[in-house]
């Protein structure tokens, strides 16, 4: 089934082109996704779903992934809550969603969840029972993503608007076996979801809970051969023992920019491996990928392909597509597209020669007397000394200038070579910085830090001081 007739996840899931060997394991339960045509994980309850609004909240990803294969055509409407969603969200994304159903994986007792709501308890276990597929939906798939407020925006797509990208590869070829180090219920996790279950290939889930050594065994065990994450995700892979059990075919990278010291390393870590690197969002969908190992992408990717536009204005990335969200839900929710029908991404560029470089996002530029500095711009540069493993650059106050700029660095591997104290390490980490960027852009300070946080989207946790 080609990619413009998938309807909902049953119709492939009961098509000819499924696979018969093709998996899902999580971290403590595994099936295959034939299995599902002749059970259930919702107690053969999802005929109470139909119609429905159904905000899915489970713990753990396996879970929720049953759900969605299980409720898409049944629901009207499927809200992809992350675990690290606060407590006291759940009632305003319940709100927003006119949710009336609830699907989790454990008890959940909050004054926010309205007496009315059908609860649905989803179990990593099939059971006899099902829906009856005479009758579709279609339905609407709603993520979160983070808003200027501090509450979450939700995000409408179809099946369609997410699968728009993915090429259809059937049996008959050499089995896949993809994973993620994102979680599924967020965009760039659920199109690796969506990748493997609509294209006959397994999928191993990550978990929030387990160390990123632990991950990697696992994901070396079960023969991976495809893996996504986030810049963040592979430098964290890349400090860690567990790195040499992966052989991946395929290396992809995502939510973050890619600068030229991660690109360069993950195809030196796998040299036999393809390593692209590709520009999404939630709102927009994705742009495109790139594949020449290079940070950035030619200029020629602006403009209109067969099913993408994009454009440059005002120094930002702008997406026009069949890919794109239709909206945001809720009351007070804006316009997601402008009259074009364009979705800024506030992702900004910068051209050099015939190639455009992403320099950071439009909010998160700190001001240094006036002048704008872009953190992720200045952390490429501190990435490309060789001591360094990965950056985090931030703004603290400054009485004159407002504010300055300082670094968060954490070392790779010491060897014999570089054995050096730390003040030497920092001062020369300022140097290497000062003859590569203009005076305003270099660190006030480096202060050497044994980890950076990630958050729950994998990517840098820039406010974390």
């Amino acid at each position: 089934m080609q990619p413009s007739r998938w309807t909902s996840l049953w119709d492939v899931l009961s098509g000819p082109v499924n696979a018969p060997n093709s998996f899902l394991w999580g971290v403590e339960a595994g099936v295959a996704f034939r299995d599902l045509l002749y059970g259930s994980a919702l107690g053969g309850r999802g005929e109470e779903l139909r119609g429905r609004s159904v905000v899915i909240a489970t713990k753990d990803q396996f879970t929720a992934a049953l759900a969605l294969i299980e409720l898409d055509g049944v629901a009207r409407r499927l809200v992809l809550c992350p675990t690290d969603l606060p407590p006291g969200q759940l009632g305003f994304v319940m709100e927003s969603a006119a949710a009336d159903a609830m699907v989790s994986d454990r008890t959940i007792e909050s004054p926010e969840i309205p007496r009315a709501a059908c609860f649905v308890l989803c179990k990593p276990t099939i059971s006899p029972g099902g829906c009856n597929r005479n009758e579709r939906t279609r339905t609407e798939w709603v993520l979160l993503t983070s808003g200027t407020t501090g509450r979450p925006k939700l995000v409408v797509h179809t099946l369609a608007s997410l699968a728009g990208a993915i090429e259809h590869h059937g049996p008959g070829g050499k089995p896949r076996v993809w994973s993620t180090f994102y979680d599924i219920r967020r965009y760039g996790g659920l199109q690796i979801f969506l990748r493997a279950f609509l294209t006959s290939a397994s999928l191993v889930l990550s978990n929030a809970e387990e160390g990123t050594a632990d991950f990697l065994a696992r994901a070396g065990a079960c023969a991976v051969t495809h893996i996504s994450g986030t810049p963040s995700h592979w430098r964290r892979a890349l400090m860690s023992p567990s790195m040499h059990l992966l052989a991946p075919q395929y290396v992809r990278l995502s939510g973050e920019i890619a600068d030229q010291s991660i690109l360069s390393r993950l195809r030196s870590v796998f040299p036999e491996a393809k390593v692209d690197h590709a520009f999404a969002s939630t709102e927009a969908g994705l742009a495109f990928e790139v594949s020449d190992g290079l940070a950035g992408f030619p200029a020629a990717l602006i403009g209109r392909s067969s099913d993408v536009e994009t454009k440059v204005e005002d120094g930002s990335l702008r997406i026009r597509s069949s890919r794109t969200a239709s909206c945001y839900l809720g009351r007070s929710a804006n316009s997601l597209r402008d009259a074009e029908g364009f979705v800024d991404t506030g992702d900004m560029l910068e051209l050099k020669s015939d190639r455009y470089y992403f320099v950071g996002r439009r909010d998160g530029t700190i001001n240094v007397g006036g002048l704008k500095v872009h953190p992720e711009e200045v952390e490429a540069v501190i990435n490309r000394h060789p001591r360094v493993e990965m950056s985090c650059v931030r703004a603290r106050k400054n009485p004159i200038t407002g504010s300055v700029v300082v670094a968060d660095v954490v070392l790779g591997k010491k060897s014999d070579a570089a054995a050096q104290s730390e003040e030497d390490l920092q001062h020369e980490i300022l140097h290497f910085c000062g003859n590569l960027l203009p005076r305003h852009k270099v660190p006030a300070a480096v202060n050497i830090v044994p980890a950076l946080p990630v958050d729950a989207a994998g990517k840098l946790a820039r406010n974390h001081a």
